[in-house]
């Protein structure tokens, strides 16, 4: 099979879910063999700094992209969306340090790429053969594996400790299904985090357009008003517990779908199209990446 690029090029444009700020990003195509690439157009010199696993420097709500002094973060999304069509080569011109949030999952992007259309490129594809099991284990209980099989999957559970999300599976078989049954999956987050993240400096353009909010542990009213104050939403009953957003939920496990989502999205930082089967128990962007890296070096050992 031969590698494919983006057909023509699309721009995006909205807020950082982190810094708040309107960000534009142009995904262009790119040459065979280039992979995924990301330039940073408001830097002197405008560098390019590769999709590459090994160079992901943090993972604190999102996965970010460190070169020296030059981060990008929140590409998970957006790098989801071109793995699951197919796209091995693209150029992505961004102004600011992070993707656009949009409303919290893959969908714009995988509606654009898929508006434009690929086109076939004359370099074959280079698969990553998985050939071996691989495995790894994180502090809590994480446990992401990989066998070897003739195409990719992801089945993902998650199992939170919440009244609201307990035990729950996704499962995709076929990548052709991941834009009418996972690209819309939204990020979530729940209101107890989101004091501790607002301390850090981050998700200060996050609001119920870019996450499910997911309230299930009482707070006084006065707390409770300060918090919907930050994310921009009128006071709401502190006594009411349940999910903040207009929206209700696409699916009953939309959480756990935006989880396989992420997977994806960061096992796409490896570079290739990779032919196996992947099971993951409470995956997140640290443990992603762990298992990313390991699987790296198991091809190359």
């Amino acid at each position: 099979m031969k590698q494919t690029t983006l057909k023509d090029s699309f721009v995006m444009k909205g807020k950082g879910l982190h810094t708040g700020a309107f960000i534009t990003a142009e995904f262009c195509p790119a040459d065979a063999n280039t992979g995924y690439n990301i330039q940073r157009t408001d830097i002197e010199g405008q560098p390019v700094i590769p999709c590459d696993a090994k160079i992901v420097g943090e993972t604190q709500r999102g996965t970010v992209l460190v070169e020296g002094d030059i981060k990008i973060s929140t590409i998970e999304h957006a790098m989801a969306a071109l793995y699951s069509a197919g796209v091995d080569n693209v150029l992505i011109k961004l102004d600011g340090p992070e993707m656009p949030i949009l409303d919290g999952s893959a969908y714009y992007w995988t509606e654009n790429i898929k508006k434009v259309g690929l086109a076939e490129q004359d370099a074959e594809r280079n698969y990553l053969v998985i050939d071996k099991v691989v495995e790894v284990e994180g502090e809590h209980g994480e446990h992401l594996r990989i066998e070897p099989a003739d195409s990719f999957s992801v089945e993902v559970t998650t199992d939170f400790d919440s009244t609201f999300l307990g035990k729950m599976t996704a499962r995709l078989d076929d990548m052709s299904d991941f834009a009418e049954e996972y690209s819309s999956a939204r990020t979530f987050v729940f209101v107890r985090e989101i004091e501790p993240l607002l301390t850090m400096g981050l998700i200060k353009g996050g609001d119920l357009g870019n996450a499910i909010v997911i309230y299930e542990r009482e707070l006084s009213q006065e707390r409770f008003d300060a918090l919907t104050d930050k994310l921009g939403v009128e006071h709401m009953d502190a006594t009411q517990l349940g999910y903040l957003n207009p929206k209700p939920l696409t699916w009953d496990n939309e959480c756990t779908r935006h989880k396989l989502l992420d997977i994806i999205g960061d096992l796409a930082l490896i570079g290739r199209p990779i032919k196996g089967k992947v099971t993951a128990y409470k995956p997140g962007h640290g443990i992603n990446n762990k298992f990313a890296r390991a699987i790296v070096c198991s091809i190359n050992n």
